[in-house]
Protein backbone atom coordinates (compact mmCIF):
# COMPACT_ATOMS: atom_id res chain seq x y z
CA UNK A 1 0.00 0.00 0.00
CA UNK A 2 1.13 3.51 -0.59
CA UNK A 3 2.11 5.63 2.07
CA UNK A 4 1.76 9.21 0.34
CA UNK A 5 -0.45 11.09 2.09
CA UNK A 6 -4.01 12.39 0.35
CA UNK A 7 -4.40 15.81 -0.42
CA UNK A 8 -7.85 14.93 2.34
CA UNK A 9 -5.27 13.17 5.00
CA UNK A 10 -3.01 16.14 4.39
CA UNK A 11 -5.86 18.30 5.50
CA UNK A 12 -7.15 16.50 8.58
CA UNK A 13 -2.90 16.10 9.63
CA UNK A 14 -2.88 20.11 9.32
CA UNK A 15 -5.71 19.91 11.71
CA UNK A 16 -5.15 17.76 14.05
CA UNK A 17 -3.51 20.06 16.43
CA UNK A 18 -6.13 22.25 17.41
CA UNK A 19 -8.70 19.12 17.13
CA UNK A 20 -6.93 16.80 19.95
CA UNK A 21 -6.35 20.08 21.85
CA UNK A 22 -9.74 21.35 22.02
CA UNK A 23 -11.03 17.72 22.72
CA UNK A 24 -8.45 17.17 25.73
CA UNK A 25 -9.89 19.98 27.15
CA UNK A 26 -13.42 19.30 27.18
CA UNK A 27 -12.51 15.75 28.00
CA UNK A 28 -10.40 16.90 30.96
CA UNK A 29 -13.57 19.17 32.37
CA UNK A 30 -15.71 16.25 31.73
CA UNK A 31 -13.43 14.12 33.78
CA UNK A 32 -13.89 16.40 36.66
CA UNK A 33 -17.04 17.25 36.60
CA UNK A 34 -21.48 6.30 34.64
CA UNK A 35 -40.75 -20.04 41.81
CA UNK A 36 -40.75 -23.00 39.44
CA UNK A 37 -42.58 -23.30 36.06
CA UNK A 38 -45.07 -25.34 35.00
CA UNK A 39 -44.06 -28.12 32.60
CA UNK A 40 -43.26 -26.74 28.79
CA UNK A 41 -43.70 -28.20 26.13
CA UNK A 42 -40.71 -29.37 24.23
CA UNK A 43 -38.43 -26.58 23.15
CA UNK A 44 -41.05 -24.11 23.92
CA UNK A 45 -39.97 -21.28 26.10
CA UNK A 46 -41.15 -20.51 29.61
CA UNK A 47 -42.81 -18.08 30.39
CA UNK A 48 -41.42 -14.76 32.23
CA UNK A 49 -41.72 -14.63 35.75
CA UNK A 50 -43.78 -11.61 36.72
CA UNK A 51 -41.36 -8.45 37.43
CA UNK A 52 -41.12 -7.70 41.22
CA UNK A 53 -41.59 -11.47 41.88
CA UNK A 54 -38.38 -12.27 42.43
CA UNK A 55 -34.66 -11.34 41.87
CA UNK A 56 -34.52 -8.26 40.02
CA UNK A 57 -30.52 -7.06 38.35
CA UNK A 58 -29.84 -3.55 36.94
CA UNK A 59 -27.58 -3.77 34.11
CA UNK A 60 -25.41 -0.84 32.13
CA UNK A 61 -22.82 2.17 32.00
CA UNK A 62 -23.20 5.81 33.39
CA UNK A 63 -26.50 6.41 32.23
CA UNK A 64 -27.72 3.64 34.29
CA UNK A 65 -25.53 4.24 37.55
CA UNK A 66 -26.94 7.22 37.34
CA UNK A 67 -23.36 9.10 37.64
CA UNK A 68 -23.10 12.30 39.95
CA UNK A 69 -26.49 11.47 41.06
CA UNK A 70 -25.64 11.55 45.12
CA UNK A 71 -25.67 9.35 46.96
CA UNK A 72 -22.79 7.60 45.23
CA UNK A 73 -21.19 4.31 45.86
CA UNK A 74 -19.65 1.39 43.98
CA UNK A 75 -16.12 2.84 43.77
CA UNK A 76 -15.20 4.07 39.98
CA UNK A 77 -18.34 2.52 38.86
CA UNK A 78 -20.47 5.83 40.79
CA UNK A 79 -23.91 3.90 40.98
CA UNK A 80 -26.14 5.98 42.32
CA UNK A 81 -28.80 5.22 45.52
CA UNK A 82 -31.40 7.28 43.30
CA UNK A 83 -30.34 6.01 39.72
CA UNK A 84 -33.44 4.80 37.78
CA UNK A 85 -33.07 0.72 38.72
CA UNK A 86 -32.60 1.84 42.72
CA UNK A 87 -36.65 3.44 41.68
CA UNK A 88 -37.70 0.77 40.20
CA UNK A 89 -36.99 -1.63 42.73
CA UNK A 90 -38.36 1.09 45.26
CA UNK A 91 -41.58 0.55 43.17
CA UNK A 92 -41.65 -3.50 42.78
CA UNK A 93 -40.35 -4.58 45.74
CA UNK A 94 -38.51 -7.44 44.91
CA UNK A 95 -37.27 -10.02 46.71
CA UNK A 96 -33.73 -9.05 46.10
CA UNK A 97 -32.33 -6.32 44.02
CA UNK A 98 -28.85 -5.87 42.60
CA UNK A 99 -27.15 -3.58 41.08
CA UNK A 100 -24.22 -4.47 38.66
CA UNK A 101 -24.19 -0.67 36.67
CA UNK A 102 -21.09 0.63 36.00
CA UNK A 103 -19.88 4.13 34.59
CA UNK A 104 -17.64 3.79 31.49
CA UNK A 105 -19.10 -0.48 30.87
CA UNK A 106 -19.38 -1.22 27.22
CA UNK A 107 -21.39 -4.11 25.70
CA UNK A 108 -18.35 -6.12 26.55
CA UNK A 109 -18.53 -5.52 30.63
CA UNK A 110 -21.57 -7.89 30.12
CA UNK A 111 -19.10 -10.69 30.06
CA UNK A 112 -15.62 -9.24 30.52
CA UNK A 113 -14.42 -7.83 33.88
CA UNK A 114 -14.10 -3.61 33.53
CA UNK A 115 -10.74 -2.48 34.36
CA UNK A 116 -9.08 1.07 35.19
CA UNK A 117 -5.67 1.16 34.84
CA UNK A 118 -5.00 -2.91 35.29
CA UNK A 119 -7.58 -2.71 38.50
CA UNK A 120 -10.59 -4.39 37.94
CA UNK A 121 -13.46 -1.98 38.78
CA UNK A 122 -16.51 -3.98 38.03
CA UNK A 123 -16.79 -8.16 37.24
CA UNK A 124 -18.47 -9.31 34.48
CA UNK A 125 -22.71 -7.78 34.87
CA UNK A 126 -23.67 -11.15 33.60
CA UNK A 127 -22.14 -13.09 36.76
CA UNK A 128 -24.96 -10.76 38.86
CA UNK A 129 -27.59 -12.78 36.71
CA UNK A 130 -28.44 -16.38 38.12
CA UNK A 131 -31.64 -18.87 37.26
CA UNK A 132 -34.50 -17.16 39.88
CA UNK A 133 -33.77 -13.74 38.40
CA UNK A 134 -37.01 -12.55 37.19
CA UNK A 135 -35.95 -8.87 35.98
CA UNK A 136 -33.19 -7.39 34.61
CA UNK A 137 -33.11 -3.70 33.04
CA UNK A 138 -29.77 -2.79 30.64
CA UNK A 139 -28.29 0.56 29.35
CA UNK A 140 -25.66 -0.39 27.09
CA UNK A 141 -23.94 0.87 23.83
CA UNK A 142 -23.52 4.83 24.16
CA UNK A 143 -19.68 4.13 25.17
CA UNK A 144 -18.91 1.80 22.39
CA UNK A 145 -19.27 4.58 19.73
CA UNK A 146 -16.26 6.73 21.33
CA UNK A 147 -12.51 4.91 21.36
CA UNK A 148 -12.18 5.75 25.05
CA UNK A 149 -14.64 4.86 28.46
CA UNK A 150 -16.93 7.96 27.66
CA UNK A 151 -18.53 6.86 24.94
CA UNK A 152 -20.95 9.60 23.63
CA UNK A 153 -19.35 12.23 25.38
CA UNK A 154 -15.81 11.28 23.64
CA UNK A 155 -17.44 12.33 20.35
CA UNK A 156 -18.51 15.44 21.89
CA UNK A 157 -14.80 16.09 22.67
CA UNK A 158 -13.85 15.57 19.24
CA UNK A 159 -16.41 17.71 17.80
CA UNK A 160 -16.29 20.51 20.13
CA UNK A 161 -12.08 20.45 18.83
CA UNK A 162 -13.26 20.47 15.36
CA UNK A 163 -15.59 23.47 15.31
CA UNK A 164 -12.47 25.29 15.70
CA UNK A 165 -11.75 24.79 12.62
CA UNK A 166 -15.05 25.27 10.69
CA UNK A 167 -17.18 27.13 13.34
CA UNK A 168 -19.54 27.47 10.32
CA UNK A 169 -20.54 24.31 9.11
CA UNK A 170 -20.30 20.52 9.82
CA UNK A 171 -16.87 19.47 10.51
CA UNK A 172 -17.36 16.89 12.84
CA UNK A 173 -19.64 14.88 10.30
CA UNK A 174 -17.28 15.63 7.91
CA UNK A 175 -14.69 13.81 9.99
CA UNK A 176 -16.80 10.80 11.47
CA UNK A 177 -18.28 9.92 8.26
CA UNK A 178 -20.18 6.48 8.60
CA UNK A 179 -17.34 5.52 11.09
CA UNK A 180 -19.96 6.53 14.32
CA UNK A 181 -22.71 3.78 12.44
CA UNK A 182 -20.37 1.26 11.73
CA UNK A 183 -19.30 1.50 15.75
CA UNK A 184 -23.34 1.39 16.73
CA UNK A 185 -23.49 -1.62 14.25
CA UNK A 186 -20.87 -3.37 15.83
CA UNK A 187 -22.19 -3.01 19.08
CA UNK A 188 -25.86 -3.50 18.43
CA UNK A 189 -24.87 -7.35 17.13
CA UNK A 190 -22.53 -8.15 20.23
CA UNK A 191 -25.71 -6.41 22.92
CA UNK A 192 -27.77 -8.91 20.83
CA UNK A 193 -25.62 -11.82 21.48
CA UNK A 194 -25.60 -10.78 25.22
CA UNK A 195 -28.98 -10.23 25.78
CA UNK A 196 -29.55 -14.40 24.35
CA UNK A 197 -26.72 -15.30 26.96
CA UNK A 198 -28.46 -13.02 29.45
CA UNK A 199 -31.66 -14.86 28.56
CA UNK A 200 -30.25 -18.34 29.03
CA UNK A 201 -29.23 -17.58 32.14
CA UNK A 202 -32.07 -16.63 33.66
CA UNK A 203 -34.32 -18.45 30.99
CA UNK A 204 -37.96 -17.06 32.75
CA UNK A 205 -36.50 -12.85 33.59
CA UNK A 206 -38.28 -10.32 32.10
CA UNK A 207 -35.35 -8.62 30.02
CA UNK A 208 -35.99 -4.44 29.59
CA UNK A 209 -33.39 -2.93 27.70
CA UNK A 210 -33.38 0.72 28.58
CA UNK A 211 -32.65 3.70 25.17
CA UNK A 212 -30.64 6.59 25.86
CA UNK A 213 -32.75 10.03 27.32
CA UNK A 214 -33.04 13.52 24.74
CA UNK A 215 -29.21 14.77 25.45
CA UNK A 216 -29.87 17.50 22.88
CA UNK A 217 -32.70 19.13 21.60
CA UNK A 218 -34.36 18.89 18.62
CA UNK A 219 -33.39 22.56 17.48
CA UNK A 220 -29.60 23.36 18.20
CA UNK A 221 -30.37 27.02 18.13
CA UNK A 222 -31.45 26.75 21.86
CA UNK A 223 -27.61 25.18 22.51
CA UNK A 224 -26.03 28.35 21.05
CA UNK A 225 -23.78 29.53 23.93
CA UNK A 226 -24.37 26.34 25.93
CA UNK A 227 -22.16 23.37 24.07
CA UNK A 228 -18.95 24.30 21.71
CA UNK A 229 -20.38 22.39 18.56
CA UNK A 230 -21.56 23.43 15.33
CA UNK A 231 -24.95 24.42 14.66
CA UNK A 232 -24.30 21.81 11.76
CA UNK A 233 -22.84 19.36 14.25
CA UNK A 234 -25.49 19.27 16.93
CA UNK A 235 -27.39 18.07 14.28
CA UNK A 236 -24.95 15.46 13.42
CA UNK A 237 -24.68 14.87 17.42
CA UNK A 238 -28.61 14.69 17.89
CA UNK A 239 -29.36 12.27 14.93
CA UNK A 240 -26.22 9.88 16.61
CA UNK A 241 -28.60 9.50 19.56
CA UNK A 242 -31.25 8.85 17.41
CA UNK A 243 -29.58 5.99 15.61
CA UNK A 244 -27.63 4.68 18.75
CA UNK A 245 -31.63 4.44 19.89
CA UNK A 246 -33.05 2.85 16.60
CA UNK A 247 -30.07 0.10 17.17
CA UNK A 248 -30.46 -0.33 20.55
CA UNK A 249 -34.36 -1.27 19.81
CA UNK A 250 -33.55 -3.24 17.22
CA UNK A 251 -30.99 -6.08 19.23
CA UNK A 252 -33.72 -5.63 22.16
CA UNK A 253 -36.34 -6.88 19.85
CA UNK A 254 -33.51 -9.34 17.96
CA UNK A 255 -33.22 -11.09 21.26
CA UNK A 256 -36.77 -11.38 22.45
CA UNK A 257 -36.32 -8.29 25.25
CA UNK A 258 -38.58 -5.69 25.48
CA UNK A 259 -37.06 -1.98 24.58
CA UNK A 260 -38.47 1.32 26.40
CA UNK A 261 -37.96 5.00 24.82
CA UNK A 262 -36.42 7.23 27.05
CA UNK A 263 -35.88 9.75 24.85
CA UNK A 264 -39.38 10.96 24.38
CA UNK A 265 -40.05 11.17 28.05
CA UNK A 266 -37.54 13.46 28.39
CA UNK A 267 -37.45 15.44 25.04
CA UNK A 268 -37.76 19.40 26.59
CA UNK A 269 -35.56 18.36 29.00
CA UNK A 270 -32.33 18.26 26.90
CA UNK A 271 -29.21 19.46 28.26
CA UNK A 272 -29.43 22.97 26.73
CA UNK A 273 -33.15 23.11 28.05
CA UNK A 274 -34.00 25.84 30.58
CA UNK A 275 -35.71 22.99 32.67
CA UNK A 276 -33.09 19.98 32.47
CA UNK A 277 -33.28 16.96 33.12
CA UNK A 278 -30.03 15.87 31.36
CA UNK A 279 -27.18 18.09 32.93
CA UNK A 280 -25.02 20.14 30.28
CA UNK A 281 -20.86 20.38 29.92
CA UNK A 282 -20.73 22.30 32.84
CA UNK A 283 -23.51 21.01 35.41
CA UNK A 284 -25.61 22.72 37.58
CA UNK A 285 -27.19 20.47 39.65
CA UNK A 286 -25.28 16.90 41.04
CA UNK A 287 -24.84 15.02 37.85
CA UNK A 288 -21.68 14.42 35.37
CA UNK A 289 -21.91 16.45 32.33
CA UNK A 290 -23.83 15.71 29.25
CA UNK A 291 -26.06 12.71 32.12
CA UNK A 292 -29.32 12.56 33.82
CA UNK A 293 -29.86 14.25 36.92
CA UNK A 294 -31.87 13.31 39.81
CA UNK A 295 -35.27 13.91 37.47
CA UNK A 296 -33.97 12.48 34.77
CA UNK A 297 -33.23 9.44 36.75
CA UNK A 298 -37.39 9.55 37.70
CA UNK A 299 -38.52 9.75 34.15
CA UNK A 300 -36.31 7.11 33.06
CA UNK A 301 -37.39 4.72 35.82
CA UNK A 302 -41.40 6.17 35.04
CA UNK A 303 -40.58 4.90 31.48
CA UNK A 304 -39.62 1.67 32.66
CA UNK A 305 -42.37 1.26 34.86
CA UNK A 306 -44.98 2.00 32.67
CA UNK A 307 -43.67 -0.53 30.13
CA UNK A 308 -43.83 -3.35 32.70
CA UNK A 309 -47.50 -2.44 33.44
CA UNK A 310 -46.90 -0.50 36.32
Amino acid sequence: MSTTATPRAARRTARRTPVLAGAALLVTALTLATAAAPAQAAGAAPPPAPAGTGKYVALGDSYAAGAGVPAQSGGLCLRSDRNYGHLVAAALAPSAYTDRTCTGAKVSALTVPQTDAGIVVNGPQLDAVTPDTSLVTVTLGGNDMGTSDVGFVDVVAVCSGLALTDPLGSPCRDFYGDTLSRRLDSAAARLSDGLRTLSAKAPRAQVVVVGYPSVLPDDPLTCLGKLPVTTGDLRFLRSVIGELNAKTAGAATAAGATYVDTLGPTRGHDSCSASPWIEGVLPTSPAAPLHPNATGQRAMAGAVLRALGR
